[in-house]
């Protein structure tokens, strides 16, 4: 029997990069002529799912959306960049950092307006999950990232076992 090398079919994270622009349009905004977050949220989404899917080369799917704090306002006419790349990788699971930038092309101002962190999975063809490749860290910013990442994944497993735990409270309080 061979064994396996973990690290065969690895990825760096810059494989993956994604940067999406994105001119604001008024149909994209409420009355004070903000661009609504939903907007935003949506295509923080797609810029991670891109990423998620460069490196895992299968479809995925939205898990969870963590840390998305507007912290200014993005206006029409703005050009929305969203640069996205991997900073975790598990079996089936990958996160995905979504810095947001809103630049007034007219006055040369970029603003980064917020960051977000996105989970997906990997699914085969029939929407189950299936294997990513690892992911390589090329540098100490990257391996940074990373362990911040496993840590944030810590913390969601531990948040999903308490609010199963509520559930079955819940469950059993409502039986009796």
């Amino acid at each position: 029997m061979s064994e396996q090398n973990p690290s065969a079919g690895a990825k760096t994270i810059a494989e993956s990069r994604v940067r999406l622009s994105q001119f604001m349009h008024p149909d994209q905004a409420n009355g004070q002529g903000n661009v609504h977050g939903g907007e935003i949220m949506k295509l923080v989404d797609e810029a991670g799912a891109l990423a998620a899917i460069r490196h895992a080369r299968s479809l995925v799917v939205t898990v969870v959306m963590d840390s998305m704090t507007f912290m200014e306002p993005v206006f029409v006419g703005n050009v929305l960049t969203l640069d996205a790349q991997l900073t975790y990788v598990g079996k089936t699971s990958i996160e995905v950092r979504v810095e947001v930038t809103a630049e007034n092309a007219l006055a040369g101002t970029h603003t980064t307006t917020n960051t977000a962190y996105v989970v997906y999975v990997a699914i085969d063809s029939h929407g189950q999950p299936q294997s990513v490749p690892p992911l390589i860290a090329s540098n100490d910013e990257e391996r940074a990232e990373m362990q911040a990442a496993i840590e944030r994944q810590a913390y969601r497993t531990q948040q999903r076992e308490r609010e199963k735990q509520r559930k079955s409270v819940s469950r059993e309080v409502h039986h009796v």
